[in-house]
């Protein structure tokens, strides 16, 4: 039987009374590149969220990069959420998150992530604090953030939760590009709500019902 990189078999998951994802099964294959669109409240973001192993689900087997245990599947997964999500801390510790990444390694990220001209122009550098929920950075920049930690993390598996959803034209066209090395190569899960940006390469899934239908 292929091996998929995600796998997800009879997935259900509630909100206290309110049933989000019903009986749910998706499979995808390393390498693909997965659209999921739908509308607001649908459950996309949830099924992302179990896919990272942020949330179990209430019923279903879970099993990513061949991975079941959440902590494991953390490691196989690497998020760029829609919403600021940096910690009150330094540019650096943001794309670090405490681990031991090179210099080298760190500044390659960046410069794919478009940060290096605004890193070198901040008064501490990558030591700049990001401020209070990242208040200090522009909602371009910590998107960048994301995508450089994401480049460092060096997942198998990248998911989007709507990385371009509150950004300017201009701003989610560096964005984009930012994605797109960040993308290339991996298996991709992509929740949007304009599935036009993501290109004739991806896979396009519906959430209806608490369940995923080809679009």
């Amino acid at each position: 039987m292929e091996r998929y990189a995600v796998c997800l078999e009879k997935i259900s998951f509630s909100y206290e009374n309110t049933v989000v994802l019903n009986d749910l099964s998706f499979q995808v294959k390393a390498g693909e590149h997965i659209g999921l669109i739908g509308d607001s409240g649908c459950g996309k973001s949830t099924l992302l969220k179990i896919i990272a192993g942020l949330y179990a689900p209430d019923e279903g087997l879970v099993s990513i990069a061949g991975e079941s245990l959440p902590e494991k599947i953390r490691e196989k997964a690497a998020v760029v959420m829609q919403h600021n999500s940096l910690f009150p801390l330094s540019v650096r510790e943001n794309i670090t998150c405490g681990h031991d990444i090179s210099e080298e390694r760190i500044w390659s990220a960046c410069q794919s992530a478009s940060l290096t001209e605004w890193i070198e122009s901040l008064p501490d550098g990558l030591d700049t604090s990001v401020g209070e929920r990242g208040g200090q950075v522009s909602g371009g920049q910590a998107q960048r953030i994301q995508i450089a930690r994401a480049l460092c993390k060096d997942a198998p598996i990248i998911l989007l939760d709507e990385p371009l959803s509150a950004l300017d034209q201009d701003t989610g066209a560096s964005v984009l590009h930012a994605l797109d090395t960040l993308t290339k190569g991996k298996t991709v899960i992509h929740v949007t709500h304009d599935p036009e940006p993501l290109g004739s390469h991806y896979l396009l899934y519906r959430m209806e019902g608490g369940r995923l239908i080809r679009a």
